[in-house]
């Protein structure tokens, strides 16, 4: 009977190794669907990250793009006054060319005026010599 352990045994252990043989491929098989899990896994999570970095790009872009309108807008303000800025110190220096001749004009006219009194208080003197007050006349 010890013959009848050993081939019992022999079968057990043929058994148990044939268990082990077949069990390895299956944990492989088992290894790569867990690995191709993995890899579809890290694939999905990266398109996700992707799809979030370009949804951040398109943010920034839309961003900048309103920024760009808003500096372009500034920019036309800022020619809009510079022209008003200048329409009016043209308008100043018209108004001061005005104010110039109208002095110029008052100063005349005053210089005019000033010939004139002149002119007739000399005529008053030259009466008064050519004809000498009376007595009796109170100026």
């Amino acid at each position: 009977m010890p013959d009848d352990k050993t081939s019992t045994e022999m079968t057990d252990a043929t058994a148990a190794q044939r268990s082990v043989t077949s069990a390895v491929p299956r944990d492989d098989g088992a290894r790569e669907a867990d690995g191709a899990k993995d890899v579809a896994a890290a694939a999905e999570s990266e398109r996700v990250h992707a799809e979030q970095l370009r949804m951040v790009a398109e943010s920034t872009r839309a961003v900048s793009e309103q920024r760009r309108e808003e500096l372009e807008q500034l920019r036309q303000q800022q020619e809009e006054r510079r022209n008003a800025a200048e329409d009016t110190r043209q308008a100043a220096e018209g108004a001061r060319h005005a104010a110039i001749a109208s002095i110029a004009a008052t100063a005349d006219s005053l210089h005019t005026s000033l010939a004139r009194m002149q002119f007739l208080e000399d005529a008053r003197n030259t009466l008064r010599h050519i004809h000498p007050a009376k007595p009796g006349d109170t100026q």
